[in-house]
């Protein structure tokens, strides 16, 4: 269609520009009619600026597998599509959003290199001032991110460092009990080897005492009462048969898996002269294995603690790959559980049949990590049962999405300031808990990374944020970023 200069010096965009711009940009640029319909689309590469000259344009983006209106308007003048041209190569050139009019359009359309040129040329301070402010933004934005991780990183190091001491301070002391219960041993030992044993006693004792070991690996786990009565009915044997302290010696024996027939094969293997010795040797024998198993039960913690960090951090990973949310979400609740203490029950509903997802993993521990630490500080606040509550973590498919729910018991977020929870620096967290970007964060890597959902519902007593991530997703997009 023909281009009027008079028509488009009229738009409150170039009401300023010469008669000889003017002629440049209709002579460079076209008008063009479009009938209902889609005029361009969310991430194709941006070719050119739009100037509405009249019609209704209606904007969308792209939240997951819905594009989600953001303007509609009917304003002569408005303006979308390349506006990012005069950067260059600088960034990706694409739309940022989806276009399309509702009912016969007319728009002036500038091609991107005739916006970027005359841009750099009639507005060079703009253009210096409009790069220093965008790429200000986004370095601002990188280092905001990059404070929030650190804060994250400060906090989880924190719980790590004290889920990782309760072990090691347990393995430590089993090691210099253990020492000395072998020492005694020794020591029982040679007492035997000194006594009146013949050799086919002292084979008894010693098959006894295989035995006995064995029986601790597979020691039944018995409840609180069977453990009492057994005891009770270990320590009447022992003093019965005038072993010393036997009050003191039926708990080990009982946490072993002990039990009087056992106690009888021993009495028949010694004289009743020498039984006490041979229980006391017996009974370091019993230790020295359950210590053992204590010392092998906090090094494998130590382990699993380790490998919990490394599938939390994802330091031996690429970053995008087809993940287990599960795994991902069991590392990340293994390092907050310091955060979780005795008050706060943790419960896991998860769907095991669901498959394993494209994704970045490591930053979806970060999102993981923002919304469990939201749901604590709110079972934690004011006008909860002391800080007592219940987190359940929820794993289900909905429809072509996998759906991550975080429920907890806490106080519910106001309905007043429910609009804003995911702005930036917002945060409802006493001054110095928060920096108000955990969600924000959170809401651009599940929707402008991972092309999912972040939403969530709240009532006193009941918050639930909910996650849905795509089931299948395409390549990773590997342009770099704009420079820092």
């Amino acid at each position: 269609m023909p281009c009027s200069p008079r028509e488009i010096g009229s738009l409150f965009l170039f009401e300023k520009l010469t008669a000889e711009q003017l002629g440049r940009l209709c002579a460079e640029g076209r008008v063009e009619r479009f009938e209902p319909g889609p005029v361009y689309a969310e991430g194709d590469p941006a070719t050119c600026f739009y100037v509405m000259l009249e019609g209704t344009v209606v904007l969308s983006r792209r939240v997951g597998a819905d594009d989600v209106e953001v303007s509609r308007t009917s304003q002569r003048g408005v303006y979308a599509g390349a506006m990012q041209a005069y950067l260059g190569d600088r960034v990706r050139q694409v739309y940022n959003n989806s276009m399309r009019v509702t009912e016969p359009t007319r728009f002036f359309v500038v091609p991107a290199d005739t916006f970027a040129s005359v841009m750099r040329e009639w507005f060079p301070m703009a253009v210096h001032l409009l790069e220093g402010l965008f790429f200000g933004s986004k370095n601002t934005q990188r280092a905001i991110g990059q404070r929030e991780r650190l804060l994250a990183l400060g906090s989880l190091s924190a719980g790590l460092t004290h889920e990782l001491n309760n072990p090691a301070a347990a393995a430590v002391r089993a090691t210099a009990t253990l020492r000395e219960r072998v020492g005694k041993m020794r020591h029982k030992l040679r007492v035997i080897s000194a006594g009146t044993y013949d050799r086919e006693t002292l084979a008894d004792l010693i098959e006894i005492q295989e035995r006995t070991a064995e029986r601790v690996a597979k020691a039944p786990v018995l409840s609180p009462l069977e453990a009492s009565d057994r005891e009770d009915a270990l320590a009447d044997w022992l003093d019965d048969h005038g072993i010393p302290d036997g009050w003191r010696i039926a708990p080990t024996f009982v946490q072993a898996g002990l039990d009087l027939d056992w106690l009888d094969q021993v009495a028949a293997a010694v004289d009743e002269a020498t039984l006490p010795s041979a229980v006391g040797w017996l009974s370091y024998t019993v230790e020295t294995e359950l210590l053992m198993d204590e010392i092998a039960d906090s090094t494998n913690r130590i382990s699993h603690l380790v490998d919990a960090a490394k599938q939390y951090s994802q330091l031996d990973r690429a970053p995008f790959q087809v993940a287990d949310v599960h795994e991902l979400l069991d590392s990340t609740l293994l390092m907050l559980s310091g955060k979780f203490g005795r008050r706060i029950k943790v419960v896991k509903e998860y769907d095991r049949t669901l498959p394993r997802i494209p994704a970045y993993p490591a930053e979806l521990n970060q999102v993981w990590t923002n919304l469990i630490d939201n749901a604590v500080s709110a079972m934690n606040g004011a006008g909860t049962d002391g800080g007592r509550g219940t987190l359940t973590v929820r794993t289900a498919r909905e429809n072509d999405r996998l759906l991550v729910e975080f429920g907890d018991t806490g106080t519910g977020i106001p309905p007043e300031v429910r609009d804003r929870v995911f702005d930036p620096f917002f945060t409802t967290k006493p001054v110095g808990e928060g920096t108000g970007l955990g969600l924000d964060i959170s809401w651009r890597i599940v929707v402008d990374k991972h092309h999912g959902t972040l939403r969530f519902e709240s009532e006193p007593g009941d918050t639930r944020f909910q996650v849905l991530l795509p089931l299948t997703a395409p390549a990773p997009d590997d342009t770099p970023e704009e420079p820092a």
